[in-house]
């Protein structure tokens, strides 16, 4: 008896899986492999094609005339904690999906672990966007039919990898030795995990710095020096103990870590600095570190006190402690913040609005696939967020137009002022113009004439 309940139960959740169809609201991807889909290392092949509905984008093959594919898994824990996976895959030949730029790779991000309405990569985004970051990964809501079965809401999203319409640098050959050819075409991000294609270095409060090597992909042993080298020296000038220091400047570009640093922080990603943290570096001895692009989200949200990202946090993150206690990272995070805050800010509320009126019905649909992991109420979930995303402002705009521009963290009280510019360089003898004023304790924008 207990192995017919078994099977019984077995079936009837299997027939209801199969029993819900794509809502018709959103393109649906239709995916045919030619066995299992079963590792996040081996591609298999498979055909597909998209049916843009009455969507405003063109549709892509047809089932009479599918593409030809070769998909995987991807992922850690999104791959091994939930039965609704993400995929990556990748085309013969590059084409423009949904009216993304053309390319060859993409992946499908499920964020079966985002029960917010699919709100917390979707705000990360806009932020990003809005944030002037060099780079924001395109990304389109879809729904998926996996061998014939209905498997949700999923994002088809641009890959990070070096490219013209991606992270716009020069591209490194793998195993490179000539010393002039090493300097850039890096892509590299911040992990958590050990992996065979990493650098690791120990950081200066004796924890583990572990960075993947996305671009190239294989490295020469003078490859693997300079970047070793790169990154010690970044670690170096972070962990200095004259905070008023400006050397990490000349290594890593203080405007686009403070822009990423923001989108982080509004969102209270604690993941970031962690893991899915990228870094890049154009080729040439005169080029620097550059932060971005931005990637997931998936842990936006999840505390309930104010404080940092880097406050009290339990996983280990890489420098931003310590280069929050610089008065120059202060100055620029307040500069941009307070015009972020007048005039991209009041942008997002109908954002979050208008992407979930226009998923509502997907996300409906989404839930009866997937109960355990979905959305059960949309506007619920919406003015949830809506009211996190208007706390957590408020308590950053708060902090960031205090005295100091972040935590007061490394501010002498009692020295005399001191001038930065605009790009956070220290200036000893400022000329005529606009310049940030640090004077006891107080951080102001001073126009001198």
């Amino acid at each position: 008896m207990k192995k017919i309940i078994a099977f019984s139960f077995f079936f009837i959740t299997t027939l209801a899986a199969w029993a819900v169809s794509p809502s018709g609201t959103l393109p649906v991807m239709y995916i045919n492999t030619n066995s299992a889909i079963t590792s996040t290392e081996n591609y298999i092949g498979a055909t597909f094609y998209i049916d843009a509905l009455s969507t405003g984008y063109a549709s892509t093959g047809s089932a009479s005339s599918p593409i030809d594919m070769k998909i995987r898994g991807r992922g850690n824990s999104t791959w091994t904690d939930y039965d609704k996976k993400p995929y990556r895959f990748k085309l013969n030949s590059g084409i423009k999906l949904l009216g993304m730029p053309k390319s060859k790779n993409y992946c499908l991000l499920a964020h079966a672990d985002d029960q917010s309405a699919f709100l917390r990569n979707t705000l990360g985004y806009k932020v990003s966007q809005l944030m002037n970051l060099a780079y924001t990964p395109d990304r389109r809501a879809i729904e998926l039919v996996l061998n014939g079965e209905y498997m949700g809401v999923y994002f088809l999203n641009e890959t990070v990898r070096i490219d013209k319409d991606r992270v716009a640098i020069t591209k490194q050959n793998d195993n490179e030795t000539d010393p002039t050819l090493i300097t850039g075409g890096w892509l590299l991000e911040i992990d958590n995990a050990d992996d065979p294609a990493q650098v690791k270095i120990s950081e200066g409060n004796g924890n583990t710095a572990r960075f993947n090597y996305k671009d190239p992909e294989e490295l020469s042993s003078a490859q693997t020096t300079y970047l070793t080298n790169q990154l010690n020296a970044i670690n170096t000038a972070v962990y200095t103990a004259d905070k008023n220091s400006t050397e990490w400047q000349n290594i890593v570009n203080l405007d686009t870590l403070a822009r990423f640093y923001i989108v982080q922080e509004l969102l209270d990603n604690i993941e970031a600095f962690n893991c899915n943290t990228y870094l890049y570096r154009q080729r040439g001895e005169q080029n620097i570190w550059s932060f971005g692009p931005v990637w997931d989200f998936s842990n936006a949200y999840r505390r309930t006190s104010q404080q940092f990202i880097y406050q009290n946090n339990q996983q280990a993150q890489v420098w931003i402690a310590e280069i929050a206690k610089f008065p120059a990272f202060q100055a620029k995070v307040k500069e941009l913040w307070v015009d972020f805050y007048a005039n991209k800010y009041p942008l997002l509320n109908s954002h979050i609005d208008n992407f979930v009126s226009t998923m509502s019905t997907a996300i409906a649909t989404d839930y009866q696939r997937w109960p355990a992991y979905g959305t059960a109420n949309a506007a619920t979930a919406r003015d949830q967020f809506k009211a996190r995303l208007t706390e957590r402002a408020t308590w950053l705009n708060d902090q960031w137009t205090k005295s100091s521009a972040i935590d007061n963290i490394g501010l002498d009280n009692t020295a005399p002022a001191e001038y930065y510019n605009l790009q956070g360089h220290k200036i000893d003898n400022p000329a005529n113009g606009l310049y940030i004023k640090f004077e006891n304790g107080q951080a102001s924008k001073v126009l001198i004439k």
